[in-house]
């Protein structure tokens, strides 16, 4: 299973410059490679192959005047735009044919120095390494610092610089694990949980737990406003507009941070503590266009259970998503008798064939375990019939945290 680790990188000014030159070189070789596709594509001739596009786009044009500064960066980058490209259009025509989930995607565009984030990309190729006082070394810009969080489990594959919005950099590292070497890290348990997920509270427990959502957005809302008006005082393009789009892009990004901590701190506790996990496939694109948009959003159901799905498939838990359209709400988790729909504002009621006075929440989240197969207190409950394990693929970047930095 692949991982990806995400470091804090401070730069100084030298390297700074080094990698902005670095992001607009790959900026540009991207650009021509989309250009040269879609002028093909007009003229109704074949797309040249990427080896075509390699010695004309970067072996050519470094020999040329108009395009001698591409030498100044790693060749490594510059290959990686490529493959960007060539990816973009691949998963492109996939998306027309109908053979990739998801929504439909467009046809690649270009990318602009303005776009919010930068990013480049260094193989094994292209040497990069750690050197011994924990820098990170990488070709044509230097030993950048670096804030290490964890201890890297293993070597990483490949390296991506990504300068965000809010004007910070992190090095993002693919690391390839064992999922039986991660599986026996974790607590021996045959505890099954059902949850629903909510907006008072962000997730009730089958146990009966509530957790409390920390609804970061509205809390920073008025610094946040405050931010934007003065983004809106300010000119465009000036230095002092820039300055205030900073300040409003930093104030997103802790809001984003502190949201995507909880996350990991709540999904790591969950799959430490339970064998198996019901959730519900929640149709969160269509709960974002009513009135409750703005906290569906600050909750981010969707990022939550991808966590939960990731880290169940690497540490050999089990994780069951029911469909959406089940009555959970509607349903006494202790007779099965279904009493039908109610308005949010009714938060407890009583089953009108056997009398048990219910939670709203709570009687939800023990609808979602049974519907899930998870009908008892513990996996023996489950069967040979059970759920099966979530698929093993990675979708997230953290995982639990282990020594307090690498060697």
């Amino acid at each position: 299973m692949q991982l990806r680790y995400s470091f804090r990188l401070y730069p100084d000014t030298v390297q700074r410059a080094a990698l902005a030159r670095a992001f607009g070189c790959a900026r540009v070789v991207f650009n021509d490679a989309v250009r040269a596709r879609e002028d093909a594509r007009a003229a109704g001739e074949a797309f040249p192959r990427a080896g075509e596009l390699s010695k004309a786009l970067i072996t050519d044009a470094k020999r040329s005047a108009e395009r001698s500064w591409l030498g100044e960066v790693s060749a490594v980058v510059l290959q990686q735009s490529l493959r960007d490209v060539e990816n973009a259009y691949r998963n492109f025509f996939a998306s027309l044919k109908g053979t990739r989930k998801g929504p439909k995607l467009g046809r690649p565009r270009f990318k602009s120095r303005r776009d919010a984030r930068q990013s480049i990309r260094f193989t094994a190729n292209a040497r990069w390494s750690i050197t011994d006082r924990g820098q990170l070394n990488l070709p044509k810009i230097g030993a950048v610092k670096v804030k290490w969080s964890r201890t890297l489990p293993a070597t990483p594959a490949t390296v991506t610089v990504i300068k965000d919005a809010a004007g910070r950099y992190f090095a993002s590292l693919v690391i390839d694990t064992d999922p039986a070497i991660d599986a026996a890290r974790m607590p021996d348990t045959d505890q099954v949980i059902g949850i629903d997920l909510g907006l008072t509270h962000f997730a009730i427990l089958s146990t009966g737990e509530k957790i409390e959502s920390p609804r970061f957005l509205r809390r920073a809302e008025k610094k946040l406003k405050k931010a934007q008006r003065e983004l809106s005082r300010k000119k465009k393009g000036s230095k002092n507009g820039e300055k205030a789009r900073m300040k409003v892009a930093r104030a997103h990004a802790k809001v984003t941070d502190a949201r995507h901590e909880f996350h990991h701190q709540l999904s790591t506790r969950l799959i430490r503590e339970n064998q198996a996990i019901g959730v519900e496939d929640l149709a969160v694109k269509a709960l974002a266009r009513t009135k409750m948009a703005k906290s569906v959003h600050d909750a981010g159901w969707s990022k939550f259970i991808n966590m939960l799905e990731y880290k169940a498939a690497r540490y050999g838990r089990i994780l069951v998503r029911i469909g959406r359209f089940e009555p959970t709400s509607q349903t006494c988790s202790v007779c099965g008798h279904r009493d039908g729909p109610r308005p949010l504002d009714v938060r407890e009621w009583t089953c009108t064939a056997c009398g048990t006075v219910h939670d709203r929440d709570i009687n939800a989240a023990k609808n979602v375990k049974k519907a899930a197969g998870l009908g008892g207190d513990s996996l023996r409950s489950v069967g040979k019939t059970g759920p099966s394990p979530a698929p093993r693929e990675e979708t997230g970047s953290r995982g639990f945290p282990t020594e307090p930095r690498a060697a």
